[in-house]
C-alpha cells in the first residue's frame, strides 16, 4: 500500500536569525524564524510525513509551545518522525520538495541539501528533489520578508 502526504511552511525572514535550509547552513544578512532552528525545508518534510500517515501535523507532534523543542535541530524532528513511519511499518519511497526564496540562490546548497535528506529518510539521492524558485518579486516571497517550502513524500508500507 502507498500513501501520499504533503506539506506547506511558512517562516518570516529577519536579521538575527540563521538560515538553515535542509540542514545547511547558508550565510546571509536575514535567517528564518521559529520555534526550533527555524528550517522550513525539513518541516515540510517533517510533515509531509506525518500527514501520509494522518498523525495530524507538525505542531501536534512538537509543539512550538514546548521548551522541549525551543532551538532543536530540525533534523532531530525527522529522525523522530522516521522513528514512527518505521514503528508504522512504513518505508519513504521519494521526497519531492521545492523552495520559495527570492535570495540568496541556492544552486550551491541544493546537492547538499539532496544528501542530508536522503540520509534522514534513509533513502538514495536519487530519490530526493530538492527545487528552489522565486516569486519574481511579487507577495511576501518577492519583497523578502519570508520563506516557503512545500514537500510530496510517497511511503509504501514494508511487506
Amino acid at each position: 500500500m502507498f500513501r501520499i502526504g504533503h506539506s506547506t511552511d511558512i517562516h518570516r525572514l529577519e536579521p538575527g536569525y540563521k538560515l538553515i535550509i535542509g540542514g545547511v547552513r547558508i550565510p546571509h544578512s536575514v535567517g528564518s524564524v521559529g520555534h526550533s532552528d527555524g528550517d522550513c525545508l525539513l518541516h515540510t518534510v517533517c510533515e509531509s510525513l506525518i500527514g501520509a500517515l494522518s498523525l495530524g501535523d507538525l505542531g501536534k507532534l512538537f509543539p512550538d509551545t514546548s521548551e522541549e523543542f525551543k532551538g532543536i535541530n530540525s533534523s532531530l524532528l525527522v529522525k523522530q518522525v522516521m522513528k514512527v513511519v518505521k514503528e508504522k511499518g512504513y518505508k519513504v519511497v521519494n521526497i519531492d520538495s521545492t523552495i520559495f526564496l527570492e535570495e540568496p540562490k541556492l544552486i550551491h546548497y541544493k546537492e547538499q541539501m539532496r544528501e542530508n535528506i536522503a540520509d534522514l529518510l534513509e533513502i538514495d539521492k536519487e530519490f530526493v528533489s530538492v527545487k528552489a524558485t522565486t516569486s519574481e518579486r511579487v507577495g511576501f516571497i518577492g519583497r523578502k520578508e519570508a520563506i516557503m517550502t512545500e514537500s510530496v513524500v510517497l511511503v509504501e508500507r514494508i511487506k
